[in-house]
């Protein structure tokens, strides 16, 4: 997830979550400005889907990397992960397969 800078395709803040379909998504990175943009080229060069949620990315960019989402958040990174997964054609749990 990213938040654009105004009038730029760079993203200020971006946040990647790993979810294997069991417990709370995790923090796995978080950064601004240059490594938030390495964070979404390397979503992008592992066909990642990308969504931006300028107001969620700002939570989640509060949370400490390694550790699950807050409670608060599970419904609105619920909706993100479906889309995620509904842009791949996986299920929850399901491994990715290597390219």
């Amino acid at each position: 997830m990213s938040e654009p800078e105004d009038g730029d395709k760079t993203p200020n803040i971006a946040v990647a979550l790993r979810y294997d379909g069991a417990g709370a998504p995790l923090v796995t990175a978080k950064g601004k400005g240059e490594i938030a943009a390495q964070i979404v080229a390397k979503a992008r060069e592992h066909q990642i889907p990308l969504r931006e949620e300028p107001e969620l990315v700002k939570l989640l960019a509060k949370v400490p990397l390694g550790d699950e989402i807050p409670r608060e958040l599970y419904v609105a990174v619920a909706e993100v992960i479906a889309f995620a997964y509904s842009l791949s054609g996986r299920q929850p749990g399901e491994r990715r397969e290597s390219s």
